[in-house]
């Protein structure tokens, strides 16, 4: 399998992946319990409890590599990438333990400190430039905060346990699914009462909140930078922190709810604690290729490169399997798909088997995302003005999320009226990683793999279609911008795979390139999650069911959709006798 071919222009471009995962070596049978669409971590997950429930089930991938957006591919020789997605936190602790994931291959790097903000500016009385590093240790958090605002280090540690208290809350939700409002209301007592167990969640999350109440309602409605700037003065800690609250959201600071995006991304844990994330050995495909492990340990069948065509319905309008697009035909009592809710209603489900008020309703979710992600290959660790260091030698702020162009909250919001304008932005949000730091596996000796998250680009370019020219142009401005925090990074680089939102969405399935399956908007969350009609996992077509990203809880929150989906359908198989 050719790969990466080196360009006049002195790099590496990408033209063929090298390397994949591969499935098992079972033969595809014709007829299972349970059939999946697609292997990412959520379908993999899924298909896991539903083996372990008893229900024969299959995985049917349409990629070479497992994992959806949580792959490893070897982009170019000797460096391996996280693709798509790059951080590990909030893999429930549960499915980790259930699935003896450690023991199937999953390690992880912790990362100390957590996040790292340098200052473009000159140095006082040749000093560097300023910086603030944020950790796990409290009191090194406050003396750097403490250089922009002593009245905001001392704020900081009230701040933090106060996220917390509200992100803790919300755990009972992540591991439930939403309240059965039709069972809670309609039907017989002996049925709304079965219902009402559905509440307890709700319940559990209103105690732990208690009189916190009203502050976890003004998170998750407000904007960001209300929030912060009743906490905080500094721009640059109102602007670190702002990131968290718009990062693959198509929204600014000063946006109602970019407040709940802040949270969800602060209430996951890693290795016990809390907020923290890491680096996945080998890249996150190392994630993916553990619940494969686990789920083929139980007896799912795992295949790539099986591409699904359509769902198959039978003429009492039930989903009874999938076929192929190569025309094989493969049957089932339930299909599970793990593709975002627009690709399975538009793209999967044959026309005229659901509403029209349906496909409507399907239209409307909203996938727009501001994501470019740009995977760099460079021969030398980059060096950062606001902290030098020697001989290539990696210092604690190599490990932790780099954000560049963070200096202040205007910045970002620029950047985001650029893309909402249909330009993608001049002056970038950038947030890097250099896992090659902590994991010696991805990358030759001397050499780095960088991960460049970027903010704001739009779907289209003012309406237009990206071209590879508009990629090109983009990737040099983000590399002007680096070059700026970290002289000599161009020179550095050896190769770069450029993905736009409509390259995020042609490789990975993921509608609009939103990393989501669908914006983590409040009209899109829980019981609108990604529908009303939509949010027990149920599809309208009896036996299909959906149980990726698209799903309550939403994206980032590893396993927990396919968790929620595979215990619905084990119970729903049960009621009606087809275990």
């Amino acid at each position: 399998m050719a790969a990466a071919v080196w360009t006049d222009r002195g790099r590496w471009t990408l033209r063929r992946i090298l390397i994949g995962s591969r499935s098992n070596h079972t033969a595809l049978k014709p007829c299972y319990d349970a059939l999946i669409i697609g292997g990412g971590h959520n379908g993999l997950v899924a298909a896991a409890y539903l083996q372990k429930g008893g229900v024969k089930t299959a995985v049917l991938e349409r990629r070479h590599v497992l994992g959806g957006a949580a792959v490893s591919e070897e982009i170019f020789p000797g460096f391996h990438f996280s693709r798509c997605s790059y951080l590990l936190s909030l893999l429930r602790p549960h499915i980790c333990r259930e699935l003896e994931l450690k023991k199937h291959g999953l390690k992880v790097y912790m990362r100390e400190p957590h996040s790292f903000t340098p200052m473009l500016e000159e140095g006082m009385k040749g000093a560097p430039p300023r910086s603030l590093t944020l950790g796990s240790d409290l009191a090194k958090n406050q003396d750097e905060i403490g250089k922009f605002s002593p009245k905001d280090a001392k704020a900081y540690p009230e701040f933090l346990a106060h996220l917390e208290k509200l992100a803790t809350a919300i755990h009972p939700l992540l591991d439930s699914p939403p309240v059965d409002i039709r069972g809670v209301t309609a039907g017989s007592l002996r049925k709304r009462l079965a219902a009402a167990k559905t509440l307890m969640p709700v319940v559990k999350c209103g105690l732990k909140l208690g009189g916190n109440i009203p502050d976890f309602y003004e998170i998750i409605t407000a904007p960001i930078m209300k929030v912060l700037t009743q906490w905080f003065d500094s721009e640059p800690l109102r602007a670190t922190l702002a990131t968290d609250g718009v990062i693959g959201a198509m929204t600014s600071p000063s946006n109602p709810g970019s407040g709940y995006v802040l949270l969800h991304h602060v209430m996951g844990e890693l290795e016990k604690e809390k907020g923290a994330w890491g680096y996945v050995e080998g890249g996150m495909g190392g994630v993916s290729q553990a619940i494969a492990k686990a789920a083929q340990s139980y007896g799912v069948d795992v295949f790539t490169e099986k591409d699904v065509g359509q769902i198959l319905v039978d003429s009492d309008g039930a989903a009874k399997g999938v076929a192929l697009k190569d025309g094989t035909e493969i049957h089932s009592k339930v299909v599970l798909s793990n593709a975002t809710p627009y690709v399975t209603f538009k793209n999967l489900t044959p026309k005229g088997a659901l509403s029209e008020e349906f496909i409507k309703a399907i239209d409307q979710i909203d996938y727009t995302s501001p994501v470019t992600k740009i995977n760099v290959a460079v021969d030398k660790l980059p060096n950062f003005l606001a902290s030098p260091t020697p001989d290539d030698k990696p210092g604690p702020h190599h490990q932790c999320s780099i954000h560049l162009n963070c200096e202040n909250v205007d910045i970002l919001e620029a950047a985001y009226k650029e893309a909402k304008n249909g330009r993608p932005s001049a002056r970038p949000m950038l947030e890097m990683t250099i896992p090659s730091v902590l994991d010696p596996t991805l990358a030759p000796s001397g050499c780095h793999v960088v991960s460049l998250f970027t903010q704001f680009t739009p779907y289209h370019i003012e309406g237009k279609e990206w071209t590879e020219q508009d990629r090109e142009a983009f990737a040099d401005t983000v590399f002007d911008w680096v070059e700026q925090y970290t002289p000599g990074f161009k020179t550095s680089v050896v190769g770069r795979d450029i993905l736009s939102p409509p390259d995020l969405e042609r490789i990975f399935g993921l509608t609009g390139g939103n990393i989501f399956h669908g914006s983590m908007s409040l009209d899109q969350l829980y019981l609108a999650r990604p529908l009303p009609s939509l949010s027990d996992y149920r599809s309208p077509l009896k036996g299909l069911y959906l149980c990726g990203s698209g799903c309550h809880p939403g994206g980032g929150v590893m396993g927990s959709p396919g968790w929620n989906a595979a215990l619905t359908v084990i119970s729903d198989l049960k009621r009606h006798r087809k275990m």
